[in-house]
C-alpha cells in the first residue's frame, strides 16, 4: 500500500465519522513517519520546526488516529497498526467470505473512545480535554483583541500546553495564522546568546508560516540584533501575511536561566506590545507567553511584559472536573466518594488524575489498590516521582529546603528562589504568600526517601 492510498483511506474514514480530515501539516508528518524519518529529518525536509512537529502536530495526529483505529498509536508502531487497520477495513463483510486473520481495530460506532495512555499535551478536540472555566474563554477572547499579550503560568504537567493547543485551534478557526515555539527545544548555546536566540526565533516563525527566510536582508550589526529582529518581524512577516498572527512562546522560563539574554528579550517583547498602540501593523501580533516559574530577572516594571496584558494561572482540577473526566473514562463516579479519595492523595493535579483514571478504566487496579501503592516503587506514579527525586538529589540546598516542608503541615515562608523552583516542579502550593507540600502523594513518597 502506498502512503497516498493510506491517507485517502484515512480521510474517507474520518469524514464518515464526521471528524475533520488530515490537515497539510499532519499529512506531511505522516508521510515522514511512513518513511521512518525522525521528527528532525521531517522538519528539515518540509520546512517546519522540529519543536512544532513534536509538540503540536504529532500528539494531535497520533491521538486522533488512535481514536480511529481503536489502539494507541506511537511514532514507532504507527505504520504497522495503520497497515493492519486499512487491511481489516478492506476485507469483505459478507457472510460467505472468510474472516480476516487481522482483527478489526475499529471500535463499534456507539462504543466509548478507547483512551490512549495519558502522556504529553491533550488535543483540543479530544474527549479527555477538560475545560477549566473561565480560563479558556478569557484567553480566546483576549487573542481576538488587537496587539494582545497573554501570560499563562502554571507548574509543569498542569496542562499549559494542552490549553495552548486549545487556544491555537480557536485562533485558526478565526482565520488567524498561528505559530507555536517551545523554548525547551532550543539549544543551550542559542539561548545563551542574544543574537543567535533572536535569529533562531525569527527563522522558526518564518518556517512555520511557510515563508522564505531572509534574515540576512534585515540583520545589521550596526543597529543591533533587537532592532534587526523587530524590523524582520514587522516588515517580512506581519506586513506580508496581513492577518493576525498568534505567536505562542511555551516554556519561556528557559530564557530565565540566562539573565543577560532575558534582560534584553523581555523588554523587546514589551516593546512590541507597546508598538501596537502606535503602529497599526503591530496590532496583528497576538503574543502568548507560557512559563512554569516566577520571573526573577531584575527588571524595571516599565521594561517587563510581565506586568501588562492578561495574566492567567492554571490551577488543579476541581471535584466536579475530576468526576467529569472519570465519566469520559467510562467510570461511574456520580457518587463523589471515589473522586474525593483520589484527590485526597493527588489533589487536583491533572497529569496524576489522568494517569489514575486511565489505569482504572483499563481495570488494571481497583481504586483501593491504586491508592495503597501510589507512593511505592510498584505504584503507577513511580517514574513521575523518581524524576522529581533525581532533580532534588542534584540540588542539595533545594532538597534540604523541601525536607523542611515535609516535616510540618503548617504553612511555611520560603526564600523566593527555592519557592520558584519547587513551585515550577509542582511540588508546592502557594497560600497567602506561604507554601505547603502540594499533595499527600509527594509527602508520603519523599518522607520515605529523606
Amino acid at each position: 500500500m502506498t502512503v497516498d492510498t493510506l491517507i485517502e483511506s484515512l480521510n474517507r474514514d474520518l469524514a464518515a465519522r464526521q471528524i475533520r480530515p488530515l490537515n497539510p501539516a499532519e499529512t506531511l508528518l505522516l508521510r515522514g513517519i511512513w518513511q521512518y524519518q525522525t521528527y528532525t529529518q521531517i522538519a528539515e525536509e518540509v520546512g517546519y520546526s522540529s519543536g512544532y512537529l513534536t509538540n503540536v502536530v504529532a500528539p494531535e495526529l497520533l491521538h486522533r488516529l488512535s481514536d480511529l483505529v481503536g489502539q494507541r498509536l506511537t511514532k514507532k508502531n504507527c505504520r504497522i497498526l495503520l497497515e493492519a487497520y486499512t487491511a481489516s477495513q478492506s476485507q469483505p463483510k459478507s457472510l460467505g467470505q472468510p474472516q480476516s486473520l487481522i482483527p478489526s481495530l475499529t471500535p463499534e460506532p456507539n462504543s466509548a473512545v478507547i483512551p490512549a495512555f495519558p502522556s504529553g499535551p491533550i488535543a483540543s478536540d479530544s474527549p479527555f480535554y477538560i475545560e477549566r472555566p473561565p480560563i479558556e474563554s478569557q484567553v480566546n477572547d483576549e487573542i481576538c483583541k488587537p496587539g494582545a499579550l497573554v501570560r499563562v503560568k502554571a507548574p509543569r504537567e498542569m496542562g499549559k500546553t494542552s490549553l495552548l493547543l486549545h487556544v491555537l485551534d480557536h485562533a485558526q478557526q478565526q482565520g488567524y495564522q498561528t505559530v507555536y515555539l517551545n523554548l525547551e527545544q532550543m539549544d543551550q548555546a542559542i539561548c545563551a546568546d542574544l543574537n543567535r536566540f533572536l535569529r533562531s526565533l525569527c527563522a522558526s516563525v518564518t518556517r512555520q508560516l511557510q515563508l522564505e527566510p531572509k534574515l540576512d536582508d534585515y540583520w545589521d550589526e550596526d543597529i543591533g540584533s533587537k532592532v534587526s529582529c523587530t524590523l524582520y518581524i514587522r516588515q517580512h512577516l506581519l506586513e506580508k501575511i496581513k492577518t493576525p498572527l498568534v505567536l505562542v512562546l511555551d516554556e519561556f522560563n528557559q530564557i530565565f536561566e540566562y539573565p543577560q539574554v532575558a534582560k534584553d528579550v523581555l523588554p523587546l517583547l514589551r516593546s512590541w506590545y507597546e508598538e501596537a498602540k502606535r503602529v497599526s501593523i503591530w496590532q496583528n501580533l497576538r503574543l502568548i507567553i507560557a512559563h512554569s516559574t516566577e520571573v526573577y530577572v531584575p527588571l524595571q516594571l516599565n521594561q517587563s511584559p510581565f506586568n501588562v496584558g492578561l495574566a492567567t494561572q492554571l490551577i488543579g482540577f476541581t471535584l466536579a472536573q475530576v468526576q467529569q473526566l472519570a465519566q469520559r473514562y467510562t467510570l461511574n463516579w456520580s457518587n463523589e466518594e471515589s473522586a474525593k479519595q483520589l484527590m485526597a492523595i493527588v489533589g487536583g493535579h491533572p497529569a496524576l488524575i489522568h494517569t489514575a483514571l486511565y489505569h482504572l478504566s483499563r481495570k488494571q487496579y481497583t481504586l483501593s489498590q491504586l491508592l495503597t501503592a501510589a507512593a511505592t516503587p510498584t505504584g503507577i506514579y513511580h517514574h513521575h516521582l523518581q524524576r522529581h527525586w533525581t532533580i532534588l538529589k542534584q540540588q542539595p540546598d533545594l532538597l534540604q529546603t523541601f525536607r523542611t516542608l515535609l516535616s510540618t503541615r503548617q504553612l511555611v515562608h520560603l526564600e523566593s528562589n527555592f519557592a520558584h523552583q519547587l513551585n515550577g516542579m509542582g511540588l508546592i502550593n502557594y497560600l497567602e504568600g506561604k507554601v505547603t507540600v502540594s499533595c499527600e502523594l509527594y509527602r508520603q513518597y519523599f518522607q520515605t526517601r529523606i
